[in-house]
């Protein structure tokens, strides 16, 4: 996650643009770029997956020998963060193209050792919550701040999203029955860059 100086959002779109199809995409797939929408303003979120440490450190060494590569948005940084994450036994990692515009993130972190009973009880709930929004995904922290769960949903509208989480709790399809309560909980509504694969 980048955060960007304000009103810098229009260059770093231009930047990323031509940095990416420099050759880029070529080393390693891209799996979503988003720009905040409601909660945290200005941050640039980027999603890349790897099958281990080691490809992605060497993915990171081979991508540096590209010209394009880091794009020059330096200037353009307020702040950086990178977290490690694994996925969710139940994701479906092939899943790309047009699902949104709107894009949730959810964080919640939890009490130490609940990860595993969360993937238990969302094992059991979310082939029928899948059924009313587009689940992009569930991960959950290796390193960097412990005990984290993120998810991310896709929704066609703002109206979309508020019918559809007021029929799961309607219906008692969500959250997850059984599913440790969150000790903290955090939301961003984020929009597809022209160029993300997630749009």
């Amino acid at each position: 996650t980048y955060d960007l100086h304000p009103r810098t959002l229009p260059e770093y779109e231009s930047i990323l643009t031509k940095s990416l199809a420099g050759g880029r995409l070529d080393v390693s797939p891209l799996f979503g770029y988003f720009r905040s929408e409601f909660g945290r303003l200005n941050q640039a979120l980027h999603i890349w997956p790897y099958e281990d440490l080691q490809q992605r450190m060497s993915i990171r060494e081979e991508v540096m020998s590209l010209d394009s590569w880091p794009p020059p948005s330096g200037d353009l940084l307020a702040g950086q963060n990178t977290e490690i994450y694994f996925p969710a036994p139940f994701n479906d990692e092939s899943i790309t193209g047009d699902h949104g515009p709107y894009y949730e993130l959810r964080t919640y972190i939890y009490g130490t050792g609940e990860i595993p009973k969360v993937i238990d009880a969302w094992s059991s709930a979310i082939d029928e919550r899948r059924k009313l929004s587009t689940f992009v995904g569930a991960w959950f922290t290796e390193l960097g701040t412990l005990n984290k769960w993120t998810h991310l949903w896709a929704y066609s509208s703002l109206e979309e999203r508020d019918r559809v989480r007021a029929e799961t709790i309607e219906r008692g399809i969500w959250p997850p029955k059984g599913a440790p309560v969150p000790r903290v909980q955090e939301s961003q509504l984020f929009l597809p860059f022209p160029f993300s694969p997630l749009s």
